[in-house]
């Protein structure tokens, strides 16, 4: 049996994730994921108890109990990097014992929803609506990290798309990611359901001319007409392709849902938003 060295894996003196900073008995099985740290305290405004508050960084957990469900509230911060380090942190949790630094025996399966804002791709997804992220796309090449990737990726919608937006070999390979679909079914049974673009950034990544020019100003017109089966390509945003892929690599169940506050296809957006995204994280709390 393994046992995972100090340097792969840290544990704070306390007993705590090194990033996260809580404990093993600090976690719930159901997860609710958001990249604002204030929002965690939006969150758990609505919880009846709350268990433990910490924070770390970015990083700031609540746990506590929703109408009889043990729930933890967790910010991730922006992009795929930082979701490489909560995935692992809370598969640790979860699935590591602290003290023999050995995998237990008995995967403990956790669900995540992630909580997010997005910029809407299509004119089906105004300012206002909510979008699952039935697929993922990540533009950052998190996965092809870890080995074994192409058993959760789905290569056929990878080599469609590369080949539709005539893809850069100076970018990371794309790579195609489906969520849990009993959760994208009991969550979003009433929501629009897409295809989500993970960027590995926000501004030139994403197609925004701010005042250094674009290498392909028109991939975002790429992207809008792209259509692979009955899919298209319905918003952006920067977390959901890797909580899907490393969630699914887990044995873990994810997804993402996301309040539009921009649309990419009329230029606007919403800066306001505080209202839509409140709702949307009563309706997970009440359905996870």
């Amino acid at each position: 049996m393994r046992i995972i060295p100090n340097s792969e894996f840290i544990v704070n003196p306390d007993g705590s994730a090194f990033h996260l900073h809580i404990q093993p008995d600090q976690l719930a099985d159901k997860i609710v994921m958001m990249g604002d740290p204030d929002r965690v305290t939006l969150t758990a405004s609505f919880f009846d108890t709350i268990e433990c508050d910490v924070r770390s960084r970015e990083f700031h957990t609540i746990t506590g109990i929703y109408k009889g469900k043990r729930l933890t509230a967790l910010s991730h911060g922006i992009g795929t990097d930082n979701i490489d380090i909560v995935m692992t942190e809370l598969d640790a949790l979860a699935n590591i014992d602290f003290q023999t630094r050995t995998v237990k025996p008995e995967l403990r399966q956790l669900t995540m929803i992630r909580v997010g804002t997005s910029g809407g791709m299509q004119p089906h997804c105004p300012i206002g609506s909510y979008v699952v992220s039935e697929k993922s796309i990540g533009f950052d090449g998190l996965l092809h990290y870890y080995a074994n990737s192409q058993q959760v990726r789905e290569e056929d919608f990878e080599e469609a798309f590369q080949k539709h937006v005539n893809w850069s070999p100076y970018h990371c390979s794309p790579y195609v990611v489906s969520a849990d679909e009993e959760l994208v079914e009991r969550i979003g049974y009433d929501m629009i359901r897409g295809v989500t673009i993970s960027a590995i950034g926000f501004y030139g990544p994403q197609g925004r001319h701010v005042r250094l020019p674009l290498a392909d100003p028109d991939l975002n017109a790429k992207i809008e007409s792209f259509r692979y089966r009955d899919y298209s390509i319905t918003n952006y945003e920067m977390e959901s392709s890797a909580i899907a892929g490393l969630g699914k690599m887990m044995g873990h169940k994810c997804m993402t849902v996301c309040a539009i506050i921009a649309n990419r296809v009329a230029l606007e957006s919403n800066a306001n938003y505080r209202g839509s995204i409140e709702d949307l994280i009563k309706v997970v709390l009440e359905r996870i």
